[in-house]
């Protein structure tokens, strides 16, 4: 419950709003960081992603300061931040993609596979221009570097489901991509 509440928050609506932009209404109709971002500015977009990013995070960290922060309270945190952030219902269920906050709850609980995917995003990003697919290539890279590293299962089955979840959402941008027809991300 309080990892969806958390997830749940609208930020992307919320920053685009107070800028007097209805997100749900521009670009590509999506309320997260990228496309607040494109349409509302780059500042607006940075601090939708680190909002984004931070509720992830504290979904994810907060079960530590329980008496039994056990590491499944954490994942059962994270999971449900990320369908929390993807179908909100302070904005009828509609959301962004999961991507910042995925990445922050993997801070919180898999520092390795979070480098190793923020690394991932740079690099298919800065010789491809596509958020898209550099947003699917680290969440696919995050069970591949959690079973390369030996980290318990679990975590590799987490974040092998994460990674479907943000894939999933992103299935409209993979037939852009297929299509040649995916917006890149200009240098201005």
């Amino acid at each position: 419950g309080a990892g969806y509440l958390i997830g749940s928050l609208p930020f992307g609506y919320l920053v685009a709003k107070a800028n007097g932009v209805d997100i749900f209404s521009v670009g590509s109709r999506n309320p997260g960081a990228t496309n607040v971002k494109r349409c509302v500015g780059k500042k607006a977009g940075n601090i939708v992603f680190t909002l984004d990013a931070v509720k992830g995070f504290a979904a994810t960290a907060w079960p530590i300061l329980l008496a039994d922060g056990s590491i499944y309270y954490q994942l059962v945190g994270l999971v449900f931040a990320v369908l929390g952030h993807s179908f909100s219902p302070f904005t009828k269920f509609r959301g962004g993609k999961g991507v910042a906050t995925m990445l922050g709850g993997v801070v919180a609980l898999m520092v390795w596979a979070a480098l190793v995917g923020v690394l991932v995003w740079l690099a298919v990003f800065y010789t491809s221009r596509y958020v898209s697919l550099a947003s699917i290539c680290l969440a696919a890279s995050l069970p591949l570097t959690n079973l390369v590293i030996g980290a318990p299962a679990i975590l590799t089955w987490v974040s092998l489901a994460l990674g479907a979840i943000v894939v999933a959402r992103h299935k409209d941008n993979i037939a852009r991509l297929l299509r040649g027809e995916e917006n890149k991300f200009a240098k201005k």
